[in-house]
C-alpha cells in the first residue's frame, strides 16, 4: 500500500484490536449502577431492571437534548417496557434479598426517538477520525497493541451521539497509519492521505493516562480530550477504579464522559470538518466539441399534395445541422427524391426528423420521411 508517499506492509493482526461494534437501530446506555434490595432475589433484579431504565432513559434524554438528566421527562414503567430492547449486563452480584449490578439498556431506536428528541433530522458531525491513546507504566500507544482504551471505544454504541465517529479496529494497516507517534506528527500531507484512506474529515483524539497505585491495586485514569492536527483541548477529568477488575468499567465511563466534551463542542461549533484534510477530487475534463463533416443523404418525401410537400421541405430546412436542401425530381401524389447535407450521423437525422412527429424509416439505401397519416 502506498499512502502519502511513504510505503507500508501490511501487519499480521494477532491480537492487536477489537473490531468496533455495529449500533445502528439502537440506543444504548451504559454503566448504569444499581443497588436495591425486595423481598425475593428476583423481585430485587426486577427492581434494579426498573431503575435500569429510568435511568437509562434520563441518560439518553439528556445526552441528545444538552440538559441535564434531571429534567428528562418522567415516564411510566409500562412506556418504558415498550421502548427497551434489552437490558444489558455488565457486572452484576445476586444475595437473597440484594442486587447489585452494573447494567446497559438498549432503546428500540424507532419507538424511542420521539420521546428523546431525535424525531426530526438529526445534526450530525462530518466523519471523525478517532484515535485513542493510553499511556502506562512508561508505554504510549494507541493501536500498536490491544488495551482496554481501545476496546472500551470498540464496544460504545455510537447511535445516540451526534458524532460521526470512524473507529478502527487495530488490525491490518491500522498500527502502522494510527499510531501514538504519528498522533504527534503535525504533517499535513500525511494526515490528509490518511484521512482520505478512512473516509474522515478531520481527526479527534482520545488520551488517557492510566497510573496503577501498584500492580494490581487501585488505579487512576486521567482524560484529556484533543481535537485536529494542532491539539485543540476540549476538556480534562479523571476517573478511578479500585482495583484491576474496574478498569474496563473505568474506561467504559471515560469514553461516555469523553463523548460528551466531544458532543459538546460539536454543538457549539468548534468540531468542523478540515478543508485541509479532504482531498479535492479533480474536475472532469471538459467535454470537447465533437464536430461532424457535412455529409449528403438521399431523402424520399412521400408528397400526396403540394402541401405535404411544402411542410416536407419546410421541416428538413428547420432541423439544427442541415445546411441544402436540393430536389432531384418532384411527383407531387407520390414520391419525390431530395438530397440534403447534414452535418451530424445518419441516426441523429433520424431521429430529428422523428423529433418533429414524422415519420422516418430507410428503405433502399434512402430515408423515407412521410407525414403523419399519409
Amino acid at each position: 500500500m502506498i499512502l502519502g508517499g511513504a510505503a507500508f506492509a501490511q501487519m499480521e493482526s494477532g491480537d492487536r484490536g477489537i473490531p468496533p461494534i455495529a449500533s445502528e437501530g439502537l440506543l444504548d446506555v451504559g454503566g448504569i449502577e444499581v443497588d436495591v434490595g425486595g423481598e425475593t432475589a428476583q423481585e430485587a433484579r426486577l427492581s434494579g431492571w426498573r431503575i435500569a431504565q429510568r435511568e437509562g432513559f434520563a441518560k439518553l434524554w439528556a445526552s441528545n437534548s444538552g440538559r441535564p438528566a434531571s429534567q428528562a421527562p418522567r415516564l411510566s414503567d409500562s412506556t418504558l417496557d415498550s421502548l427497551v430492547s434489552a437490558i444489558v449486563v455488565e457486572e452484576e452480584r445476586i444475595g437473597p434479598k440484594r442486587y447489585i449490578a452494573r447494567l446497559g439498556v438498549q432503546f428500540d431506536r424507532q419507538r424511542a426517538s420521539q420521546y428523546v428528541g431525535l424525531s426530526g433530522a438529526r445534526r450530525r458531525s462530518a466523519p471523525m477520525l478517532l484515535v485513542p491513546v493510553i499511556t502506562t507504566a512508561g508505554m504510549e500507544y494507541s493501536m500498536e497493541r490491544r488495551n482496554p482504551w481501545q476496546a472500551a471505544w470498540a464496544q460504545y454504541r455510537t447511535a445516540a451521539t451526534p458524532i460521526d465517529y470512524v473507529r478502527l479496529s487495530g488490525v491490518g494497516s491500522d498500527p502502522l497509519l494510527v499510531n501514538a507517534a504519528a498522533v504527534r506528527r503535525k504533517n499535513q500531507r500525511y494526515w490528509k492521505s490518511v484521512a482520505d484512506f478512512y473516509g474522515a474529515n478531520n481527526i479527534l483524539i482520545a488520551q488517557v493516562q492510566l497510573h496503577h497505585r501498584y500492580p494490581g491495586g487501585p488505579a487512576t485514569g486521567h482524560f484529556a480530550a484533543f481535537y485536529g492536527l494542532d491539539r485543540e483541548p476540549l476538556g480534562r477529568f479523571t476517573l478511578t477504579s479500585e482495583g484491576e477488575d474496574g478498569v474496563p468499567a473505568m474506561m467504559g465511563a471515560g469514553v461516555e464522559r469523553m463523548n460528551g466534551l466531544f458532543a459538546a463542542a460539536f454543538r457549539a461549533g468548534t468540531i468542523k470538518a478540515d478543508p485541509n484534510l479532504i482531498i479535492q477530487e479533480a474536475a472532469p475534463p471538459p467535454i470537447e466539441e465533437v464536430i461532424f463533416a457535412e455529409i449528403p443523404f438521399q431523402i424520399q418525401l412521400v408528397s400526396p399534395s403540394a402541401a405535404d410537400y411544402d411542410a416536407g421541405i419546410a421541416l428538413l430546412r428547420a432541423i439544427p445541422g442541415v445546411t441544402s436542401v436540393t430536389e432531384s425530381s418532384l411527383a407531387i401524389g407520390g414520391t419525390s427524391n431530395l438530397v440534403i447535407t447534414y452535418r451530424g450521423t445518419a441516426d441523429g437525422l433520424r431521429s430529428a426528423i422523428s423529433a418533429a412527429g414524422w415519420s422516418a424509416d430507410y428503405s433502399g439505401g434512402a430515408l423515407r420521411v412521410s407525414r403523419p397519416g399519409t
